[in-house]
């Protein structure tokens, strides 16, 4: 850029200061811009018809190209081309004079403001005296305001007329990150983009090629935990690169970005997972005891295990448990959902999120992750809703759900389930998570006798959704089934008979006289968990 002079000799006294790689690598052409395609596509369309709009308003998460968009529709609404005789373009050349004046913050006509420092009212005074006169040497007098939700109230009222009704050389760019704080007045009168998150996909290519620029080797796995650290932002990412490159003095592995940034490998996440899964307190334990010392940060653990545990749901579902994966987490994350039913996600992934809290608030996180973990490993141990009934009723077996006695099955019919948790049970062991996961939570039962059966769905489901569970339970079993629904009254979903079931245990065991006295003892006491065994 500008900045450069190659002409001169290097010498230690002239070499220009190092700039990093955040700035370095700014996008100066729309090409260049990475994960905003849609907008990109509605500037090039507003440009080549004539229609663009007096103010426009940027919005997103920092780091996704809010002011370097800003920069690009000044660079291609003032780019006169090569020749000097160009008109605007959604290519600007980066050649001419305009476009290399914008580019390097010196460009008259381009005025940029940071909100944050230029709040009150006396600066927008000073934009509505100015914007009267002509440019001075550009097509358009433009104003770029970065985070404009630092403006005062009189402030923004100042700026309303001007914002409505500016003259035809006056374009306004506003950029913020937080959109709910601009008042609706300033909304409505500003075409508004939503700059999305920049998929780790892209990161990663991205990286890959600023790695490549920069002449460093950086492993792909590296570069994957760099992409997903930087949370969609491509500057976080950049400079997270940025410090690694230094890290790794020119070579950057996988292992010097874990310990870099704290984080745990995931052999050792799933691996601590299985040992929770397995009930072994005392392994893992050790296993978290050994992250301490490797100095692997708590949280950063748990959000691992969070991490884990969602691709694992997401594999449960049938969907792509994660394209950042590789093929060995995948087919972890596989075999989990295997292991794992519906109800001991949910309450795995909720005591999770609990200890998450308890990390970042607890003086020692060290000791809140410990007692995250044995909460864990027991609510791991501990049985569903139907098994506590089943205790309860002193059956051994989980007491009956079907409004309707189900007949007993002959001749063509002989395999199918003989009631309705085994058909629920059939579908999940089928694959077909998302009707399983529908009859179970979202329909309550009127009549069950395979092939036949009539439900009451508790939430919109669709008009095709019984003709679908047919044909899926006609490929699974053979037999022709006959799926309706009805508005007569049926039972409560399973979903709410197992929660009113929990509340009977609850209820039973808040009223044994011992755990009255404990919380008669203790008044602020709550009851989480409960016993659900003799002894």
């Amino acid at each position: 850029m500008g900045l450069d002079l190659p002409e001169e000799p290097a010498t230690p006294a002239a070499a220009s200061p190092y700039r990093v790689l955040a700035r370095k690598y700014r996008p100066q052409t729309f090409a260049e811009l990475i994960g905003q395609d849609a907008m990109v596509k509605t500037l090039a369309n507003a440009i080549d018809r004539g229609r663009v709009a007096h103010a426009f308003l940027l919005t997103g998460v920092r780091g996704v190209g809010k002011t370097s968009t800003a920069r690009l529709i000044a660079k291609a609404l003032n780019c006169i081309g090569p020749e000097g005789q160009g008109g605007p373009t959604i290519d600007p050349c980066n050649v001419c004079e305009p476009c290399r004046a914008i580019s390097e913050g010196r460009h008259i006509d381009v005025i940029e403001m940071d909100a944050a420092s230029h709040t009150g009212i006396d600066d927008i005074r000073e934009i509505i005296d100015a914007v009267r006169y002509a440019s001075v040497s550009a097509r358009y007098k433009i104003y770029i305001i970065d985070e404009v939700h630092m403006l005062s109230k009189a402030a923004f009222n100042a700026l309303l007329k001007t914002l409505e009704e500016p003259p035809s050389h006056v374009k306004f760019l506003f950029a913020t990150t937080e959109v709910n704080k601009v008042p609706v007045t300033v909304l409505s009168r500003c075409q508004r983009f939503d700059l999305r998150r920049i998929p780790a996909e892209k990161l990663v290519a991205h990286f890959a090629q600023v790695s490549k620029a920069e002449e460093v080797e950086v492993d792909p796995e590296a570069l994957g935990m760099i992409a997903r650290a930087a949370e969609g932002s491509a500057r976080d990412g950049l400079s997270i690169l940025d410090q690694a490159i230094a890290h790794g003095a020119g070579a950057v592995t996988a292992d010097q970005v874990r310990d870099m940034l704290g984080l745990a490998d995931r052999g050792r996440i799933r691996r601590l997972l299985q040992l929770v899964l397995s009930g072994d307190a005392t392994a893992a334990l050790a296993e978290l005891d050994e992250a301490h010392d490797l100095g692997i940060d708590p949280t950063q653990l748990l959000r691992g295990l969070m991490e884990a545990l969602h691709s694992a749901t997401r594999a449960k579902v049938g969907t792509n448990a994660g394209a950042m994966l590789s093929a060995e987490e995948r087919e972890s994350a596989a075999e989990m959902a295997r292991q794992l039913s519906w109800g001991l996600i949910h309450r795995l992934w909720q005591m999770l999120l609990k200890g998450l809290q308890d990390v970042e608030v607890a003086p020692d996180p060290r000791e809140a992750a410990e007692m995250a973990l044995l909460r864990l490993i027991h609510a791991a141990d501990m049985p569903d809703p139907a098994s506590l009934v089943a205790k309860l009723t002193g059956d051994g077996t989980a007491a009956p759900t079907s409004s309707a006695p189900a007949s007993k099955p002959s001749g063509a019919n002989a395999q199918l389930p003989a009631d309705f948790p085994a058909l629920i049970r059939l579908l999940e062991r089928s694959g077909r998570h998302n009707l399983a996961v529908q009859l179970h939570d979202q329909v309550g039962l009127v009549r069950y006798a395979p092939p036949e059966l009539i439900v009451r769905p508790s939430k919109p489901l669709g008009g095709d959704w019984p003709r679908e569970l047919a044909l899926e339970l006609k490929s699974i079993t053979g037999t022709v089934w006959k799926v309706s629904f009805a508005d007569e009254p049926g039972e409560p979903s399973l979903l709410d008979q197992e929660k009113m079931a929990e509340e009977r245990v609850r209820a039973d065991v808040l009223a044994d006289p011992n755990v009255r006295a404990v919380m008669d003892a203790f008044p602020d006491a709550e009851l989480e968990t409960f016993p659900t065994r003799g002894g």
